[in-house]
């Protein structure tokens, strides 16, 4: 009983159960494992930007307004400027960051995220959020966390689709830990990241979130990120004002989206060039509108409490707009979430307090409309409609905003996607790579599993040149298939029932009518003939190798780029050994998907 435990203890069998669909048991333990690393990373990554910023903030990490008048200007500037000088000299592979690095690497590179780009959105990130620049903490932090996932698969040499789900697990762990919110955590997640819902994939994700939140509630504390008065609608004559809203802030979605698409086209430009030219928006903005620098969460709080004028609500929309869109749009390394939700609450201010100088009737307290077109926002934004939804009730602990801000959210969604035809800005961002994500419904399907869940292990490797004894003597484990060695090399597959016919045939036609020395002289001979395996009568298959931990989709591309008819699977055991350890055939992938790959 000991014995067949440790067997399932062992780290080929845990991989092994991994490659499948329905390894939830082990995929659970790495979750838990998954959220106890983002959460160590995600408390030093914002422990590093509020302490840096206590330093020269009088103790308040977002008091940017009480900075002198040539401080605003100047300290985005040059910190913009650093920046982009410091990526100028970072190998251009190295400096891909952030949500959309991190769906690059899930749809053209299973997932695997490199270390070497997670410290540059470490350092970059920190260094863009102490120099005041118009960005969010949340995307550094889900680069981080899905690279912490990712890096913990590669290292226990998983397969891949594993390292997908590990890296839902850390995204969603990185939200969990960033705004305290793990149920918006584990939503965004799947609605963003991996773009579906699944059980194998759910509840990992669930684990790793609760974990990281709750690390993050030992550090902070479990109250909410915004101090929210318990407001509701004051009557449902306001539903036909909450539409108008929602279509205002589609519209305004809109611009922000085909904005940083603008400033994306500048990407061509120098690392240095592009900081300059954030820095110096940014700069002259923060001279005209202190509160659009840094993260913006007192604004929030400002904004929610009723302490923001009309005009400085207004300024607040205009400038973060464009300077969140030029920053982010460069590709510097600074999250969108956070100012999707700072210009959704400041355009939410703007919208309450119309409705209050026009209908004052109806006059509902201003933090009810900053917490609609806080969620509105970033739904439109993302096309992340639940995700926005639990985010904001999350961070505000506030159940009456539900019935309006679901009605506020489809309007702005609908409107963003249908009326201005915009697709949500990670996407966009994706198009620019040319990358195609999500991957069809069969391709994502077929990154569910991994090769070694549905290869072939009914196999024998034999040489081409070969004695009959020795053939007879392989046979003996009735494999399915030999995989022929030319030079020791693997050269192709032959079905195993063409040699046993094969051999059928040949001692069927050994001489009867000898004596019996004779006829044991003559068996002994016939055993020592010499077979060529790629002469005899069979049907063989061309073959190319893969590795074990690739998925199934993987396969399909390599026997498409490839135009063979078989998949040698292949385990590193030692440099330039990579002995096979199964085949696979397009009728295993056929089985499994139910959909021929041809």
């Amino acid at each position: 009983m000991f014995r067949h435990i440790i067997d399932k203890l062992s780290p080929d069998f845990i991989r092994a159960r991994l490659a499948s669909v329905d390894a939830l048991p082990q995929l659970a333990v790495l979750a838990l494992i998954t959220g106890l690393i983002t959460g160590v990373v995600i408390l030093l990554f914002r422990i590093t930007i509020e302490y840096s910023l206590d330093l020269f903030l009088d103790g308040h990490n977002e008091n940017f307004e009480g900075l002198a008048t040539s401080l605003l200007f100047f300290l985005p500037f040059i910190g913009a400027t650093l920046l982009g000088l410091a990526l100028t000299f970072i190998p251009a592979q190295h400096t891909r960051v952030g949500i959309v690095h991190v769906l690059e690497r899930l749809g053209s590179h299973q997932g695997h995220l490199p270390l070497k780009s997670a410290l540059v959105q470490f350092a970059g990130g920190a260094l863009a959020l102490i120099s005041g620049q118009s960005g969010g903490r949340e995307g550094p932090a889900i680069h981080l966390g899905a690279a912490a996932s990712s890096l913990l698969g590669q290292a226990f040499k998983l397969p891949n689709n594993s390292i997908r789900t590990l890296v839902a697990c850390g995204a969603a762990a990185a939200i969990a830990g960033s705004f305290n919110t793990p149920v918006a955590g584990v939503i965004f997640s799947m609605e963003v990241i991996m773009m579906e819902y699944s059980i194998a994939s759910f509840i990992p994700v669930i684990i790793a979130s609760v974990t990281t939140t709750l690390i993050t509630r030992f550090t902070y504390g479990a109250d909410p990120a915004f101090i929210v008065p318990q407001v509701s609608m004051q009557s449902l004559a306001e539903i036909p004002y909450v539409v108008v809203a929602g279509i205002i802030i589609g519209t305004t979605a809109s611009g922000f989206i085909v904005l940083m698409r603008n400033f994306a086209k500048l990407n061509n430009l120098p690392f240095w060039q592009r900081g300059m030219i954030a820095g110096l928006i940014t700069g002259c903005a923060a001279v005209f509108s202190p509160a659009i620098l840094g993260i913006g969460y007192d604004t929030v709080n400002a904004a929610m409490l009723g302490q923001l004028s009309l005009s400085v609500l207004v300024t607040i929309v205009v400038l973060k707009i464009i300077a969140s869109s030029a920053f982010v749009g460069l590709g510097l390394p600074a999250g969108v979430i956070g100012p999707t939700l700072v210009t959704g609450a400041a355009l939410g201010g703007i919208l309450g307090i119309v409705i209050a100088g026009f209908i004052p009737q109806y006059a509902t307290a201003p933090g009810l409309y900053v917490m609609l077109g806080m969620c509105a926002m970033m739904a439109a934004v993302l096309q992340a409609p639940l995700a926005a939804l639990m985010t904001v009730l999350e961070l505000t602990a506030n159940p009456n905003i539900i019935l309006p801000a679901m009605l506020i959210i489809v309007t702005a969604t609908m409107t963003t996607s249908e009326v201005f035809k915009q697709k949500s800005i990670m996407l966009t961002a994706l198009q620019t790579l040319g990358l195609q994500y999500p991957p069809n419904p069969v391709s994502l399907h077929l990154q569910k599993a991994a090769v070694a869940s549905v290869m072939r292990r009914d196999f024998v490797l034999m040489e081409q040149d070969i004695t009959v004894s020795a053939a007879q003597l392989a046979l003996n484990s009735n494999p399915g298939l030999i995989v022929v060695l030319v030079d020791s090399a693997p050269h192709c597959i032959l079905i195993a029932r063409d040699l046993v016919i094969y051999l059928d045939e040949l001692n069927a036609s050994a001489p009867a009518d000898t004596g019996h020395e004779d006829k044991g002289a003559a068996t002994s001979e016939a055993r020592e003939t010499r077979l060529d395996l790629m002469e005899i009568p069979g049907n063989r298959r061309d073959i190319a190798f893969i590795g074990i931990q690739a998925t199934l989709l993987e396969a399909v591309q390599q026997l498409k780029t490839t135009g063979v008819e078989a998949l040698c699977i292949t385990r590193t055991s030692a440099p330039m050994i990579n002995p096979v350890v199964g085949i696979l055939t397009p009728h295993e992938i056929d089985m499994y998907s139910h959909t021929p790959i041809a």
